[in-house]
């Protein structure tokens, strides 16, 4: 809980709380997954870090959109596109494009992004004036954005602000503090070491799913990287299985106390997405299909213990029955807290 910035609710700044997580998910609500992770913070101070720059908005993680700050941004896209999936034959068929035809292809992108934003109606107008590329103008009008992704992962551009529905796009090498896209194998072990010092302890399995699964890194780059830690990460016993640690961490971890602290948490926050929801030691089996598909959570001593919805002014909680008594003084505690950040007068009127 403290290495999420949860108990002691920290003190970093916006682009703080992002890095410590590593990226957040655009889709959720991600300015209260950053705001109750601070000890002071006002609303849409999400949404100005990403004008100014510290934070971007781009494709990663299962081809979702995340937010990253500007400097780990590189480190992630990195291992997302070092599957080259634009280089399958089904992708050459399917587009009409050689591998040899993504260079040119990837520079007329960031050529028409030159002066500024453009939305993807406009990006493709331009990029299909070119006489090889005039085919494309289905592809980057497909929902599912598929194409485009990939110049994402490459650092050609990110998304840029946008009406709700819409998508639209910058260059990334505008913004000053964007650092590159560095080699994978460079990447690859700062992001091990990345995850860990924020999730772990943590298993094999979900430093797989983390980097191998979720970025399309593959389950043998991420052993290699593993492996080139020995020196920075140790191996602590959770309940019988091997899990991973930062050396520097293993004193604090040991020394810490069990905390029974409750939080009020959005739905797809990271504290269930970055293990993942199938790890039993924070969502109990039986609840995993309410918080994969997003409801709001009421997390007490770390574990997913309920979930907590918002009418009018009434702040309900269902806690869950395996969970033992609800703490209500905290939940009342928590719930007004929770008001605060969201700017309204609700309180917890109800929990069963």
């Amino acid at each position: 809980m403290r290495r999420q910035l949860l108990h002691p609710v920290g003190g970093e700044p916006v682009e703080g709380v992002v890095h410590r997580l590593g990226a957040i998910p655009a889709a959720s609500d991600a300015e209260l997954a950053v705001r109750v992770r601070r000890e002071r913070s006002g609303p849409g101070e999400v949404a100005g870090a990403l004008t100014d720059g510290r934070l971007v908005r781009t494709f990663a993680w299962r081809g979702a959109t995340h937010l990253m700050t500007a400097e780990d941004a590189g480190t992630y896209l990195s291992l997302r596109a070092v599957s080259r999936m634009w280089e399958r034959r089904s992708w050459q068929s399917h587009y009409d494009l050689a591998p040899s035809d993504w260079p040119p292809l990837r520079a007329a992108v960031r050529e028409a992004l030159a002066d500024g934003p453009l939305t993807v109606e406009e990006l493709a107008a331009a990029v299909t004036a070119h006489r090889r590329f005039a085919h494309l103008g289905p592809a980057f009008a497909d929902r599912s954005a598929t194409i485009l992704k990939p110049f994402a992962w490459q650092g050609d551009f990110c998304l840029a602000a946008s009406p709700p529905g819409r998508l639209a796009f910058q260059r990334l090498d505008d913004n000053p503090r964007w650092t590159g896209v560095p080699d994978a194998d460079e990447a690859g072990p700062r992001a091990v070491e990345a995850y860990v010092a924020g999730y772990g302890p943590a298993t094999p399995g979900q430093l797989e799913y983390w980097l191998g699964t979720g970025l399309g890194a593959g389950r043998k780059r991420v052993h290699r990287w593993v492996a080139g830690l020995a020196d920075r990460l140790a191996t602590v016993d959770v309940e019988g299985e091997p899990a991973l640690v930062r050396r520097e961490d293993v004193d604090d971890l040991r020394a810490t106390e069990p905390a029974s602290v409750v939080r009020l948490l959005p739905g797809h926050d990271q504290w269930v997405l970055g293990p993942g929801t199938a790890d039993p030691h924070v969502v109990p089996p039986a609840r995993r299909t309410p918080v994969t598909r997003g409801a709001n959570l009421v997390v007490a001593g770390g574990v997913v213990s309920g979930t907590w919805s918002v009418a009018g002014d009434e702040l309900v909680v269902a806690w869950f029955e395996e969970a033992g008594p609800p703490p209500h003084d905290e939940l009342v505690r928590e719930g007004e807290r929770l008001g605060s950040l969201l700017g309204s007068g609700v309180r917890i009127t109800r929990v069963g």
